[in-house]
């Protein structure tokens, strides 16, 4: 145990002394064996070598210096691979910018030129053309007011008979060559969406005798008796394209209210809507048949109507509103020759509704019994809503009372009430029974 404490704490044995010789006495080596070693001078370090000795280290100080690095050297660590994917879309992001601008502008260009053709018509009829003040508008390019990048309008007031007309010119798009292409073929599959067409639609509204209500300071003075008369009677009658005549049918209703007919002085491609054979005389003048033969197949339809295209369901919306509607296609190549004669005939229409649709009253008969006949289904609607709302009010009044009778009894009275009642209802369920039997 002795040993083992000595070997961890560093048990050392110790020096040995010289061992005596055989003969007991200390050997002792001769002076001749350190002869070596006497003058041996004091150990220096040994200097470095100039062959041998490191470079010396590279100043740490940029003061003044550019170092050498790649970071602006963008050609020397990026190659094309790194821009494949901005290589395949980046023609078609200049495509699609160079499609609408090209489409934008050939819309915009379609639609002046469409302008500039018909504003020697409508400064002649109208004092104002377009939004803005005629002195302010002199250019017919500035008449036009951009909706869309496929739809424009514009407006012209300012003349006898005409409180004034709404034109809207509705282009394709060509801009989108993708939309224009699904509503192509949504189009010839389906009937009830029909592909877009390239149109204009005019609505021109009457005065109809209510110029001291439109227009300010209008009949007054010595200018009343000037001022012509301008109301007439009120009826639908239209000429449309025998292509249109199906869907225009479906979804106006004032033109449902009429009867079809063709006529032997108009083109077999067309057909006159109508709800009195007086009206279509009267309405179908010669210079009007003469302005559809020469607009061809780019005439759709003109309406005189004075009832409104949705159906009315309350009585506020039966109030007569006379106006006309005139749909034409644009031609091609911005040729408006053809068209322009029914257009002007059809800014002027006011001028002979005026002062010929004042028909007899047994011709206005059976116009009138049908605007009576609507009116009453109207009324009677109203009626049973106003009667369904007053039962609900009732009912609610007599559940209120009861709940409140049944929070002042005790809960015998309540049960007694309660029975009572049940019974009722089984006597009157039984009542109805027997009765249906």
């Amino acid at each position: 145990m002795a040993d083992f404490v000595k070997g961890l704490f560093g048990n050392q044995k110790p020096v040995q002394a010289p061992s005596p010789g055989d003969d007991g006495t200390l050997s002792i080596l001769p002076l001749q064996y350190f002869a070596d070693f006497a003058g041996a001078p004091d150990p220096t370090p040994a200097a470095f070598s100039s062959t041998l000795s490191a470079p010396s280290a590279a100043p740490t100080s940029t003061v003044g210096q550019v170092p050498y690095t790649a970071w602006y050297r963008v050609w020397e660590r990026v190659t094309v691979d790194d821009f494949k994917l901005e290589l395949y879309v980046l023609p078609f992001i200049l495509l699609v910018v160079a499609l609408h601008l090209w489409g934008t502008n050939k819309n915009r260009k379609k639609a002046r030129n469409w302008m500039r053709a018909h504003a020697p018509v409508l400064q002649q009829e109208f004092a104002q053309v377009g939004y803005k003040a005629q002195a302010a508008a002199a250019n017919p390019d500035n008449w036009l007011k951009e909706k869309k990048a496929d739809e424009y309008q514009t407006y012209a007031t300012g003349r006898q008979n005409t409180a004034f007309i709404d034109f809207k010119l509705t282009l394709v798009k060509r801009y989108n060559p993708l939309m224009r292409l699904g509503e192509f073929l949504i189009g010839m599959f389906f009937e009830s969406m029909p592909a877009p067409q390239e149109r204009v639609e005019a609505t021109s509204y009457a005065f109809d005798g209510k110029e001291d209500k439109i227009v300010p300071h209008s009949g007054k003075g010595e200018e009343k008796k000037s001022v012509s008369k301008s109301s007439f009677d009120g009826f639908v009658w239209a000429v449309v394209h025998k292509d249109l005549m199906k869907r225009l049918r479906e979804d106006r209703y004032d033109l449902s209210l009429t009867a079809t007919k063709d006529h032997a002085k108009l083109p077999v491609w067309t057909t006159v809507m109508s709800e009195s054979a007086e009206v279509t005389d009267t309405l179908l003048t010669p210079e009007l048949i003469k302005a559809i033969n020469e607009a061809g197949d780019k005439f759709e339809a003109l309406v005189v109507s004075d009832q409104p295209m949705d159906q009315p369901k309350k009585l506020d919306e039966t109030v007569p509103r006379k106006r006309i509607n005139l749909s034409m296609r644009f031609p091609s190549g911005d040729d408006y020759t053809s068209t322009l004669p029914l257009f002007h005939y059809f800014v002027r229409m006011h001028d002979h509704l005026a002062s010929a649709c004042h028909f007899r009253p047994e011709a206005l008969r059976r116009i009138k019994a049908t605007r009576e006949d609507q009116i009453a289904k109207i009324r009677r609607l109203d009626d049973d809503e106003k009667a369904e709302e007053r039962k609900l009010l009732g009912d609610k009044a007599k559940k209120e009372k009861r709940d409140a009778m049944l929070g002042r009894m005790s809960a015998d009275e309540q049960r007694k009430y309660l029975d009572k009642e049940r019974e009722r209802d089984t006597k009157r369920k039984e009542k109805k029974r027997t009765v249906k039997g």
